[in-house]
């Protein structure tokens, strides 16, 4: 069952066709298969369509273990890059003729509110997808789940229970969509209502040439295109999936019956008698069977369409014409104004543009519509108007995104914290702007309101047991982090306290090491690192926010020191290695000067006991000592005389 999606303030409501189911897929190109791939396991990256250098194609079945290939030839990928979810079957699966819609998967509450598709690995340029949503009561329920769908941040549409009709409950709806991705990477993201379970049946992306459908016309990459009714003129339904006939983006063209108006009188078909040219051509390679058949009128009245649309948004109207009518065979011969919105755009003489049998387009771009219908007529002015197919787009602006270095950070928080499941941190941490972010996270424009900040992360007792990664340093606008009462360990980033930071509670964790100096050079009011592993000397700039106004509690770390409250430091207690270092030089060059003057000490005490005088000293002492020797012995001699009387006048000089 395909859909329109027709859009209500923002938020798009899918209206079915009443029309049996089409099957997307191209039998003319090659892709490669691998076994089973689990979350976001990545395998090699497809094989790109050999008839054109900027193809690249994924067909997901989403749900199913096994890769398969239907009977067009094209291959369907087991399920695969899925952030989370289960899977399922349909009730009734002898009603869906092919395998891939037979499976789905679903997220459960469990899972967390958004969970997402992301393709790896992708060239940056134009994208078209393919989705196909089918509930047929897989679960029991009787109630189809209510979501919302995201490509690359934007929302683009909404189900909402019940669903518009039991028909697209039961076979499902296919919907497709043109946007433009430069980031590596392709997110499609569902969004839980209340605790509905979002689900989704397949997922097909191409990748498309892009200069394809004017994008300076619809914004470039500032804008996804919504397919709001894409219909060839007197035929049946065809392409990818329905019939052997090929489209190389994958577009199915529908018969444009449903969508005449009945002002329309007299219509009649034409087919080609032989070959259209000029089909097939870059950048939109409109297939050639567009150009087979076309609608004119038997009289020569107005032909008119009218398509369901939503007001307030612009629309891309791309139509088709061949002069396939053997009796025009001249400009002139049929000549007519194409009116949108009661707007004359143009006029169109088909021969006139590019002769018989040779295919030609015209494109507009009807803006702000005010109702609810987009309305196309063709006015003949000479003859009867023709036209052989028809497409209409929603022009949907893209909504802002997270700055992508702050994307990146908190795609790294999310490992290093381990982030469980049921919080749902997948896809773009901020967007849509039209979702909440993710849990527990806060976001804010910017100052120019061109992307996404992150203003604030609250992740109190969230049973985490990881760390904090360095890249938090680049989450330059977070003012208030607080990851109090989990059990993160490892230590501070160095770079944790840029400016913006006012608030930092870290209680109550297992984290450890010292305090980096960043902290004491930032404008935090209020610190709590209370009952973690904490040790080293406690910054004095730090401490000093709860003298100026602010809190801070360092208890709990019984390494801490140096400040009011705490023990002081030992020696080597200081706040840094390089303190400790410092510290450690000084007192090594003291401990050496010590020793030298010791040695010079004792050096000099020996001088005192083996001190040699000069060789002429020496002798001259020795001289006076003889002398005096014998001066004693003549004394001695005298005396001894004189004690037996006999005494000599000798004189001792």
């Amino acid at each position: 069952m395909e859909s329109l999606p027709i859009f209500y303030f923002n938020k798009i409501k899918t209206i079915p066709s009443h029309e049996s189911t089409y099957l997307i897929n191209n039998s003319s190109l090659q892709f490669f298969t691998t076994p089973c791939q689990n979350s976001l396991s990545l395998p090699p990256p497809p094989i790109p369509f050999p008839s054109n250098r900027f193809h690249t194609a994924y067909h997901i079945d989403c749900g199913s273990s096994t890769t398969t290939t239907d009977k067009f030839n094209t291959t369907w990928l087991s399920d695969r890059y899925f952030t989370a979810g289960s899977t399922g079957l349909v009730s009734e699966p002898l009603r869906f003729k092919s395998f891939h819609e037979k499976t789905l998967r679903y997220f459960p509450v469990s899972s967390g509110k958004k969970n997402c598709y992301v393709f790896p690995e992708l060239p940056p340029g134009r994208y078209h997808l393919t989705t196909f949503t089918v509930y047929d009561n897989y679960d029991g329920k009787t109630h189809p789940p209510s979501f919302d769908l995201s490509i690359e941040g934007t929302l683009v549409y909404s189900w909402r229970s019940p669903w518009e009709d039991d028909d697209v409950s039961r076979y499902g709806a296919y919907s497709d969509f043109v946007f433009f991705t430069s980031d590596g990477d392709a997110d499609v993201c569902f969004y839980s209502i209340a605790t509905d379970p979002p689900v989704i049946g397949s997922i097909e992306l191409i990748r498309i040439d892009p200069a394809s459908y004017d994008p300076v016309l619809t914004g470039n990459d500032s804008s996804i295109l919504v397919n709001y009714g894409r219909l060839s003129c007197g035929s049946n339904r065809w392409g990818p999936g329905f019939s052997d006939d090929s489209d190389v983006f994958g577009r199915v063209w529908r018969s444009d019956a449903k969508y005449r108006s009945k002002n329309s009188i007299g219509i009649k078909s034409v087919t080609a008698v032989r070959k259209v040219t000029s089909t097939g051509k870059s950048p939109n390679y409109f297939p050639a069977k567009l150009y087979d058949s076309a609608v004119t009128l038997t009289g020569t009245g107005n032909l008119e369409y009218e398509l369901p649309v939503d007001a307030k948004l612009d629309y891309l109207v791309w139509l088709h014409f061949a002069e396939i009518d053997v009796s025009v065979n001249r400009k002139g011969k049929r000549v007519f104004d194409v009116v949108i919105n009661e707007e004359n755009v143009t006029r169109i003489d088909i021969f006139k543009e590019v002769g018989g049998f040779a295919a030609y387009s015209y494109r507009y771009v009807a803006r702000n519509l005010s109702s609810a219908t987009l309305s196309v007529k063709l006015v003949h002015v000479v003859g009867s108007p023709l036209i052989c197919g028809l497409e209409n787009y929603a022009i949907v602006p893209a909504d802002i995104m997270t700055v992508p270095e702050q994307a990146t950070a908190m795609q790294a928080l999310k490992e290093s914290l381990h982030v469980p499941e049921r919080m749902g941190w997948n896809g773009d941490p901020c967007a849509p702007t039209n979702w909440d972010a993710w849990e527990g996270v806060t976001c804010h424009p910017n100052k120019d309101e061109s992307a996404l900040v992150i203003f604030q992360i609250d992740l109190g007792n969230q049973g985490l047991k990881g760390y904090i990664s360095d890249k938090i340093v680049l989450l330059t606008n977070l003012v208030s982090l607080n990851l109090s009462s989990n059990s993160l360990g490892g230590t501070l980033p160095a770079g944790l306290g840029q400016s913006s930071l006012k608030k930092l509670d870290l209680s109550n964790n297992e984290i450890c090491g010292s305090i980096p100096d960043s902290l004491s050079s930032s404008n935090l009011q209020l610190v709590f690192l209370n009952g973690n592993k904490l040790k080293g000397q406690v910054p004095e700039e730090l401490y000093s926010i709860g003298v100026h106004g602010g809190a801070i509690d360092l208890s709990g770390n019984k390494e801490l020191c140096g400040v009011p409250s705490l023990p002081s430091c030992p020696l080597f207690g200081g706040p840094s290695n390089g303190v400790k270092i410092a510290v450690g030089v000084s007192c090594g060059t003291v401990f050496l000067l010590v020793l030298i003057l010791i040695f010079i000490c004792i050096r000099r005490r020996r001088n005192d006991y083996d001190f040699a005088l000069p060789h002429e000293l020496v002798s001259l002492s020795a001289k006076r000592n003889k002398y005096h020797t014998q001066k004693s012995l003549m004394a001695l001699e005298v005396e001894s005389q004189h004690a037996k009387g006999f005494i000599r006048n000798y004189s001792l000089n």
